[in-house]
């Protein structure tokens, strides 16, 4: 084709023709306007000024958000609860003692065999231990020598000086915070290794590589969150985690993540890894067991596997690291698929992340996951709920500073206790059942309340409220129920102090009391009470109606005393003011705690002096200092004379009496006690190192129908057995008799001297002056001995 020069012209023209339409005057406008505003030098004004105060505010909020940080971390995870101890173990040169003994001792006080360990350790030898006591303790580290069965010697390894004993630290119990939270700190080099790599492979695999924040899956979980309109991916690192468990409201927002953000990269700045992994696994959520929530993998080791954090294995890390998403989802009580299903998918992720071999995943993965039998259930919550009811209550403005609290329970105590109820309060459900006249319907069981404390300080050493604190809160240990026959040593305490405050008429063990059918008049009105099933036995003496708890004896003898006097010596002993000066008071029917009646008795483990019962040893602030020590709270109740006589008039109840199935059933320690049967179960014994009260009825306060003998007594046999194992109370020797008590041979049938005609004839003790001086006589009444005799039930 030929172009000519206009035709060209022409074509040129056409490509370059418009293709659009013309642009609106409107238009051309507005582009005037914006070309003329960003020439304007008030909107680069504007702009630095917006620009400025984001900056601004974003530091301001930075700054805000940093100091509550720093306040936080100073003030430590723990600032707003309590460290609880046990009261702390003393060895002593002479103990009873094997190697093996000390060695479980030390590992159920925190201490291991790996050095370096917080909570201390320990090296055996071939005849001997060293404990050193912990990076963060100044105590010494000794070598404790055995032979024989017993503590030889005690030598410090800093000086190699002997020494005659040597305390452990006090073990760690829980850390409690008012909303009902246990915790228990560990530090970072307290961490196995398998849980380390079992949290981060399951909650954060590059937690030691990243700045605080894992850009490349906040992406991902923002994609996947926008492309499915909703906030379900999860994207935040330990450190993030970290920063809204201490600091911020867990509900999901933008607001929050952006406040989460700005602490994550403070705390990434502030802290090393090992600082901030350390508060993380302290802080961590792991669910809930009773009424308590469980904070951080140390408290939760001891719940879920009754082990200290640095004895888990493999499988039990990855069980408590697949637990840190969901804990109530994968609770192993309710749920064991789901939790061993979750367990062996962290056991993967960290095959996949190459911290486990192939050979030992699949020797893990093919595990059973095994909780501890004997994981806690509670039942030692009953002790801390009464501890901090008395640091509330009793240290005032002390409580508030307070930080760490040794307190007075013996874990072993507690632990013996928990099983002796356990393995008792079986038996009570078998004997109700066989009983076709127990009356009791299906689903309702009796409760129970044991207390053990020392005699001599008042410290509290155990204690269960109930059958299962996670069941009931409710502390039977302070609930007020009738203690029937338990209360009748204070009569005869009364009876005995005839002696030394005077009155109408003196009495002794060798008083003579009739027991028949009586009735008694008081202000009008008659009462009848009769013995177990109808049985008396004629003259018996003070000695023989307390240990086989003749009733209508035991009320004849208030009734010679006076009522009030028996009172007063209740009272004296601490008893509540609501006990009346009545017939029936002889016979335990008004009201009364098991703890007030654990600490009556310890008038008579004491030599008369009361000692005002408690939980708490000492109290310290957050700087170490000692806020208050504890020391005993006594005030003579009885003259020594008398509590020693009482005390033998008990022991007379194991020897022969209604407690006699005490020694039949093994525990042969020097003891004194008394049964006793209301509408409830009673058993209150003691041997010069423990004293311990049983209590076992319905919440209703319907008819137990069991007598104590069979009820309460059991497990406090089982218990004093099983604390008897321990060194402290296995030396329990007899009760020491004070200046001023004499002996004599007496006629058990008349209370007279013996005489060369007496058949019955026992070597009995007095206060000095108060021994009978006419021999006896002979006598023509029947020989209550050789009749058949109830002794057990009441």
């Amino acid at each position: 084709m030929t172009l000519f020069p206009g035709e060209l012209d022409q074509v040129e023209e056409v490509k370059v023709a418009p293709t659009q339409p013309p642009e609106s005057d409107q238009t051309h406008v507005s582009r005037l306007r914006i070309h003329a505003f960003v020439r304007n030098p008030a909107f680069w004004a504007i702009s630095l000024s917006f620009v400025a105060g984001l900056i601004f505010f974003g530091s301001m909020q930075y700054l805000r958000l940093a100091r509550l940080a720093d306040r936080r971390l100073a003030e430590g995870p723990f600032s707003l609860s309590l460290n609880i101890l046990a009261a702390p173990i003393t060895l002593s040169v002479g103990d009873a003692m094997t190697q093996q003994d000390l060695i479980a001792t030390l590992q159920r006080s925190g201490y291991t065999r790996t050095s370096g360990n917080h909570g201390g350790w320990y090296e055996v030898r071939s005849n001997s231990v060293e404990i050193s006591p912990g990076v963060d303790s100044t105590a010494d580290t000794v070598r404790v020598d055995f032979a024989r069965d017993q503590v030889a010697a005690i030598v410090s390894l800093r000086d190699h000086i002997a020494g005659r004993s040597y305390q452990l630290h006090p073990r760690f119990l829980t850390n409690l915070s008012a909303n009902r939270e246990k915790r228990r700190l560990v530090h970072f080099a307290d961490v196995p290794s398998n849980l380390v790599h079992a949290i981060t492979s399951t909650e954060d695999k590059r937690f030691f590589d990243h700045w605080g924040l894992d850009y490349r899956r906040m992406m991902k979980a923002a994609y996947l969150d926008l492309k499915d309109n909703r906030k379900q991916q999860g994207a935040s690192t330990i450190t993030m985690q970290l920063a809204r468990a201490f600091f911020l409201d867990p509900a999901k927002s933008w607001r929050r993540k952006g406040a989460e953000m700005l602490i994550t990269l403070h705390l990434e700045h502030k802290l090393t890894k090992q600082q901030i992994f350390e508060d993380y696994v302290n802080e961590v959520y792991l669910g809930r067991r009773g009424t308590y929530n469980i904070h951080g993998m140390g408290e939760a080791a001891r719940v879920y596997f009754n082990k200290n954090l640095g004895q888990l294995d493999l499988t039990e890390s990855a069980f408590l690291a697949g637990l840190i998403q969901r804990p109530s989802y994968f609770n192993p009580f309710r749920y064991p698929v789901r939790a061993l299903n979750r367990r062996n998918l962290v056991l993967a992720l960290m095959r996949r992340n190459g911290q486990l071999s192939e050979s030992d995943y699949l020797a893990a993965v093919n595990l059973p996951l095994k909780l501890a039998p004997s994981a806690d259930t509670g039942e030692s919550s009953y002790f801390l709920a009464m501890m901090n009811d008395e640091l509330q209550n009793s240290l005032g403005d002390t409580a508030a500073r307070s930080r760490t609290v040794v307190t007075t329970l013996d874990p072993d105590l507690q632990q013996a206790a928990e099983a002796a109820v356990r393995m008792g309060m079986e038996g009570v459900d078998q004997l109700l059942r066989k009983r076709k006249d127990s009356g009791v319907e299906p689903g309702i069981q009796p409760q129970v309340a044991l207390i053990a404390l020392d005699p001599r300080t008042g410290e509290i050493k155990a204690v269960v409220g109930g059958r299962n604190y996670g069941d009931s809160q409710l502390n039977h240990v302070l609930a007020m129920r009738q203690p029937g026959s338990v209360f009748k040593p204070f009569v005869y305490a009364a009876a005995i102090d005839s002696a030394v405050q005077g009155g109408n008429k003196l009495f002794t063990p060798a008083t003579v009391l009739n027991d028949e059918a009586t009735s008694f008049y008081f202000k009008g009105a008659v009462y009848s009470p009769g013995n177990f099933h109808d049985s008396y036995q004629g003259p018996v003496t003070l000695r023989n109606a307390l240990a086989h708890s003749l009733n209508v004896a035991t009320v004849s003898l208030a009734e010679q005393v006076g009522y009030q006097r028996v009172v007063n010596v209740a009272r004296r002993a601490g008893l509540n003011d609501k006990i009346a000066a009545t017939p029936a008071v002889a016979l335990g029917a008004y009201e009364a705690t098991p703890l007030e009646i654990a600490a009556a008795y310890t008038v008579f483990a004491n030599q008369g002096t009361l000692v005002t019962p408690t939980f708490i040893r000492e109290v310290r602030s957050a700087d170490g200092a000692v806020l208050t020590q504890h020391q005993p709270q006594t005030r003579t109740a009885l003259d020594p004379r008398v509590a020693y006589v009482t005390t033998s008039l008990m022991q007379e109840v194991l020897r022969s009496g209604t407690g006699a199935s005490v020694r039949s059933r093994g525990f042969l320690l020097p003891a004194a006690g008394k049964t006793g049967t209301s509408r409830d179960g009673w058993f209150a014994g003691f041997t010069t190192e423990l004293l311990c009260v049983v209590w076992v009825g319905f919440d209703d306060n319907r008819e137990l129908n069991l007598e104590g003998a069979k009820s309460a007594l059991p497990i406090w046999t089982d218990f004093m057995k099983r604390a008897s194992k321990f060194r402290p109370y296995r030396a329990a020797h007899e009760f020491q008799a004070p200046a001023g008590i004499s002996r004599a041979e007496i006629c058990e049938i008349s209370g007279q001297l013996a005489g060369a005609s007496c058949t019955r004839v026992r070597n009995e003790i007095f206060i000095a002056g108060t021994e009978p001086v006419e021999p006896c006589a002979g006598h023509d009444v029947i020989d209550a001995s050789v009749l058949p005799v109830v002794v057990t039930g009441r």
